[in-house]
């Protein structure tokens, strides 16, 4: 019997798992930095599981996957798609984009997998937008088709940031003025924590003391720094009124996704802010997406149930 395998890989970590008929299983992580290049990385997880033999594989990287030699945004490895195939003896190699993978992954979350984040409810076989915040940030959405889920490719993250109260005013001329374009990635992502920070304590006359989101972060969950308190409601608003503007792109009647690293950091905090009330505020546009559902995915290896998802849906329809 062959078997499937997924990865999901970043700059600093490859994750690794079979694919069975009921999910995955044998899920391994390892150090990008500890092999030469991704043949080894699979070379070493094929050694660790030597019972089982692998006929096909989707990979999910975090870069531009549209040429034959794929370069990883992150690290240093590089790989030709044709080679890899052939070196490692399968008979399909997908190579998929990171947030085409999280995209897969939504239709097949269970609850247990995801927190609502307000009211509304979905639409079987709706279409699915899914925003992360992390490092940068990536933007993806999802329509069911006659054959399947379809991903809706993009740069969604790097699109104008659309200030809506005054303190994003504030945000976008800081942004303005230090970057010379205030983008969405610039205000939700790890430096876009940062970014806010910084405006806002320009904007009071304060001297910034703090240079890293986590230490923001958590500063405004302690309650040790105003400011901070200040950044992260303000980014809880500002990923809400993102949210809205997917969900009015696409009619996104089966949900609007948040992945990512940074939310699922206050995920009590973010279900107590105003994400949802900026979600919904959208003038003579409110009663269009009011019923439209907002989660939080609480799944860390989603990236590798989205590969699988792709995988299996690619190889049915092949």
């Amino acid at each position: 019997m062959t078997h499937k395998l997924i990865a999901d890989v970043g700059g600093t970590n490859i994750r690794l798992a079979t694919v069975t008929e009921t999910g995955i299983t044998d899920i391994e992580k390892y150090q990008c930095a500890e092999f030469v290049g991704i043949q080894a990385a699979i070379e070493h997880y094929f050694a660790e599981h030597a019972d089982k033999e692998f006929s096909a594989a989707c990979i999910a990287i975090a870069g531009p996957v549209n040429q034959e030699e794929i370069r990883f945004s992150n690290n240093a490895w590089v790989f030709s798609k044709s080679e890899l195939k052939a070196a490692l003896g399968f008979a399909h190699l997908l190579v998929i984009n990171d947030f085409t993978a999280v995209a897969h992954s939504l239709p097949v979350l269970r609850d247990e997998q995801i927190i609502q984040l307000g009211a509304g409810f979905p639409i079987e076989n709706g279409n699915i937008a899914v925003f992360g915040p992390g490092t940068g940030l990536g933007v993806e959405h999802i329509t069911y088709t006659e054959k399947g889920w379809q991903t809706l490719d993009g740069e969604g993250g790097h699109v104008d940031f659309a200030p809506v109260d005054e303190i994003d005013v504030v945000i976008w001329r800081y942004l303005q003025k230090h970057h010379g374009r205030a983008s969405a990635e610039e205000v939700m992502s790890g430096r876009g924590i940062v970014n806010i920070y910084k405006a806002l304590a320009e904007h009071e006359g304060l001297e910034p003391i703090y240079n890293e989101a986590a230490v923001i972060t958590e500063s405004a969950l302690t309650g040790l720094c105003p400011v901070c308190e200040k950044t992260l409601a303000q980014f809880c608003k500002i990923m809400g009124s993102f949210a809205g503007n997917l969900a009015m792109n696409l009619a996104t009647t089966g949900g609007v996704f948040i992945g990512g690293g940074i939310a699922a950091r206050f995920t009590e905090y973010l279900k107590d802010s105003d994400f949802r009330v900026r979600f919904e505020s959208k003038g003579q546009m409110s009663a269009y997406i009011k019923d439209v559902p907002t989660y939080l995915i609480n799944e860390p290896d989603h990236g590798l149930l989205g590969a699988a998802a792709y995988l299996n849906q690619h190889i049915r329809s092949a």
